[in-house]
Parts: structure tokens; C-alpha cells; sequence
């Protein structure tokens, strides 16, 4: 009969096997699967915090800058973000949840047909071309035009690709997609591979975290919703398990998470709200104990820890968080612990390496 597993193992796993050892930023893509994306910077965009741990040499700004020759997709997923170029066959044709009605995909029509004709757009040529469209409120206040909104739906629903970005802008052209096997077997192909891209980044994952995670599958996948729920019912079957401390946990089948590679680092790391290691907040406070809250959004007299704040990874503890600024050429940050500030000189020296590198890391930013 195996050993039991213990939580130290998973937590080591849940470190190690994410934060590789530095490789470039192909195989950095390739080993992730998929990239969450965020447009806020503070001090850098989601996805490039994310690649800055994983990818040699990574400079703010580099996805965006080589995006077209890295053979890779913007798209939905569990949520927006960059992934390899062929998820898009199991994402698409994908049937949106709400359905257009007719002067909506009339619209559509139209600015397909002049995308077409023009190979690809920036949002400001569409929305000066069609300016009869409109306005409405924005995600986050004030307003837009509505064809840029229309331009975000026609991606989603698969009309459009992001050709590149430029400033930060999606520049878009017309997407074709190959003709899908629709028969049972194949969908259910396509929602098993789906699901095991999630187990394989967020792995060791607990079961309600798995089950959290496929419900947000109908972002980028509603028309394969009562295939990937079936995959998570047979998720015993599929993929390797254990119960540790009344959780199951799951992973790709062969793997171990019990094996003696997975040895974290020595170093402070500080990490995204959105990297694979922290994304998870349930599994983060089952395998460190304690509660990491993202409070950009959380008026600022009521926030604990900061408006941006990243955890502090020292070796395989979360021992506290940092909020990181530029001011005049200058990396700023600020300090909060769960409990005391580590003594260690170790941790001191290992935290000043860290703050070197980000400074690197932002200097084309800034």
C-alpha cells in the first residue's frame, strides 16, 4: 500500500513544478499552456509578471513585443489570456451563451466585411468608419464607442484574432477556423484535453478548486459545458489522486508528487495575484495557512495588504507580500508579513537579488 502524502510534499509540488527553472519564452508558453492576462500594471501587467519567473532574461513588454512570431493566441480560457495557438481548436467554434439579435449581427457583418477588406484594424479605424454605432459605458466607467465593444465580441465569438497589439491596443484581423468534428466522442476529446490543461497548470489541485475552475470554462468553452463536467466526474479515473487531510487532490497521471525533484528554490520570488503558484486562493490557504487577498478593486481605506499586492515566496514558505512602484527611475516597495519579518540575513539578501532583478525587469518599461 502507497504512503500517505503529506501537505509539505503538495505544497512543494505546487511550487516546484510551476517555477521551472528559467527557459525561453516559447518553452516558457509551451510548459505553461495558458498565460492569464490583465491589463493593470503595477508594477507590470499580469502576464508579464508571470513569464518574468519562467523566461531568461524576460524584459516587461516582451509578449506583447514578439507576439506575432511566437505562433501563440489571445483567446478565452477559464479566463483571457495568451496560449498555445492550437487550443484554439478545442475552443472554437464556440456557441456564446448569449446569442446576438439580428441589428447586432447585422453590425458585425459589416465590420467583418471591412476588416476583411483591409486585412487588419486598429479599433480607432473602426470606430471613425462606423461612428453611427455609437457609444456605451465602459467595463471599468465612462464610455467607449460601441464598435470597439463589438470588436471584443466578434473575438470572442470567433469572427477575429489579435493580430499583434500596439501601445497595449489590440490590432485585429479575420479568423477562420477549420470545420470541427461535432460527434460525441470528439467533443468529448476536446473537453478531456481542456480539463487536462487545467489540471496540468494549477496542479496539485484540490477538488472543489477543479470543479470551480471547469464552471469557468464557459467563458471559453459554454458550448462544451455538459462534456467538461462529465470529465470532472470521472476525474478518479483520470488523474492521478490522493485524499490528504479529508481534500482530494488531483494531477496529471504521471506524475508524483512525492518525488524527491520537486526541491523549491532558496531565493524570494515575488509573485502575480495571477500566477499559477497563487491563483487558486483556496489551495493557496490550505497549503500556506493563511488568507491572500487581491484588493485592487477594494476602496483603499479597506484594503489590508495593498493595491496590487504580490506574495512573497522565500524558498516554500508565503511569508508575507510586497506592493512595488516606480518613482523617478527608482523601484519603491513596501512590506507586509503574517507574522514577523523573517531575521534571517539570508532572506534579506535573497529579497534585495529579487528587487535587482524586477528593476531590470521594468528598466524598458519606464
Amino acid at each position: 500500500m502507497a504512503r500517505a502524502l503529506t501537505p509539505d510534499e503538495l505544497r512543494r509540488c505546487a511550487i516546484a513544478r510551476s517555477l521551472f527553472k528559467p527557459v525561453t519564452l516559447p518553452a516558457a508558453i509551451r510548459r505553461l499552456g495558458f498565460v492569464q492576462a490583465d491589463p493593470m500594471r503595477a508594477p507590470a501587467r499580469a502576464q508579464d509578471l508571470i513569464l518574468f519567473q519562467r523566461v531568461r532574461d524576460y524584459r516587461a513588454g516582451d509578449l506583447e513585443r514578439r507576439y506575432e512570431r511566437l505562433g501563440i493566441e489571445e483567446d478565452a480560457f477559464v479566463n483571457y489570456g495568451f496560449m498555445r495557438r492550437e487550443m484554439l481548436a478545442l475552443l472554437h467554434p464556440r456557441t456564446p451563451r448569449n446569442a446576438w439579435d439580428a441589428a447586432t449581427t447585422e453590425r458585425a457583418r459589416e465590420v467583418l466585411a471591412f476588416v476583411q477588406e483591409r486585412g487588419e484594424v486598429h479599433p480607432r479605424e473602426v470606430g471613425e468608419a462606423f461612428a453611427h454605432h455609437g457609444r456605451v459605458a465602459g467595463y471599468w466607467g465612462g464610455e467607449l464607442n460601441a464598435s470597439t465593444r463589438l470588436l471584443e465580441h466578434m473575438h470572442h465569438h470567433g469572427w477575429l484574432r489579435v493580430r499583434r497589439r500596439e501601445a497595449g491596443t489590440r490590432v485585429y484581423e479575420a479568423m477562420i477556423h477549420v470545420e470541427q468534428d461535432e460527434s460525441p466522442s470528439a467533443r468529448r476529446a476536446r473537453a478531456e484535453a481542456l480539463v487536462d490543461a487545467i489540471v496540468a497548470l494549477y496542479a496539485p489541485i484540490p477538488s472543489p478548486s477543479l470543479g470551480y475552475l471547469v464552471t469557468l470554462l464557459r467563458y471559453g468553452a459554454p458550448h462544451l459545458s455538459v462534456e467538461t463536467r462529465a470529465v470532472v466526474k470521472a476525474a478518479r479515473e483520470r488523474y492521478g489522486h490522493a485524499v490528504v487531510d479529508g481534500v482530494t487532490w488531483f494531477w496529471p497521471p504521471d506524475e508524483n508528487p512525492a518525488s524527491r525533484r520537486y526541491q523549491p528554490g532558496e531565493g524570494v520570488r515575488l509573485l502575480a495575484p495571477f500566477d499559477p503558484v497563487v491563483w487558486d486562493r483556496r489551495r493557496f490557504e490550505m497549503l500556506w495557512g493563511w488568507a491572500y487577498r487581491f484588493e485592487a478593486y477594494v476602496p483603499a481605506p479597506q484594503r489590508t495588504m495593498g493595491h496590487y499586492a504580490l506574495p512573497v515566496l522565500w524558498g516554500e514558505q508565503m511569508v508575507g507580500w510586497a506592493n512595488l512602484r516606480m518613482e523617478r527611475g527608482q523601484l519603491r516597495h513596501q512590506l507586509g508579513f503574517v507574522a514577523t519579518r523573517p531575521r534571517d540575513a539570508g532572506f534579506r539578501r535573497a529579497l534585495d537579488e529579487e528587487l535587482a532583478r524586477f528593476e531590470v525587469f521594468l528598466a524598458q518599461e519606464n
